[in-house]
C-alpha cells in the first residue's frame, strides 16, 4: 500500500464563500438552511459567509463541489475555490495581532477511505 499520493499537492482544501439576501423572513430561511447544509456536508465554518472542508484528493473534492452546486439556492451569490493543502498552508492567520497557523481545527475531521 502505498501513501505517496496523499501530500500536499494532491491533498485539497474547498472553500465556499457566499452573500445570500437576508432582508425578508424567507430569505433569512435559505441561508440558514445553505449554512446547515454545507455544515452536513463536513464544512467548517472560517468566516461567517466562507466555509472550508478538507478533502484528502482532488476526486473527492470535485465530489464535494457537486453537492454544493447541488444544494445552493435560487438567490445569492456563491463561490467555489479549490486549493492545494500547499497552498493553503502559506495563509496567515491573525487574531488581533496574534498569528496563528491554519488550519485551527483540520485535526477534528476525520477521512476514511
Amino acid at each position: 500500500m502505498s501513501f505517496g499520493r496523499f501530500n500536499s499537492y494532491n491533498i485539497m482544501w474547498l472553500i465556499v464563500m457566499f452573500d445570500m439576501p437576508v432582508v425578508t423572513k424567507i430569505e433569512r430561511k435559505r441561508a440558514a438552511r445553505f449554512r446547515k447544509n454545507l455544515l452536513k456536508l463536513g464544512f467548517s465554518m472560517m468566516q461567517y459567509s466562507v466555509y472550508t472542508r478538507h478533502c484528502m484528493s482532488l476526486e473527492s473534492a470535485e465530489v464535494y463541489k457537486k453537492k454544493v452546486k447541488a444544494i445552493i439556492e435560487e438567490k445569492g451569490d456563491v463561490k467555489i475555490l479549490m486549493i492545494t493543502d500547499k497552498q493553503i498552508e502559506k495563509m496567515e492567520v491573525f487574531f488581533g495581532r496574534t498569528q496563528y497557523t491554519f488550519p485551527l481545527d483540520s485535526k477534528k475531521q476525520l477521512e476514511l477511505f
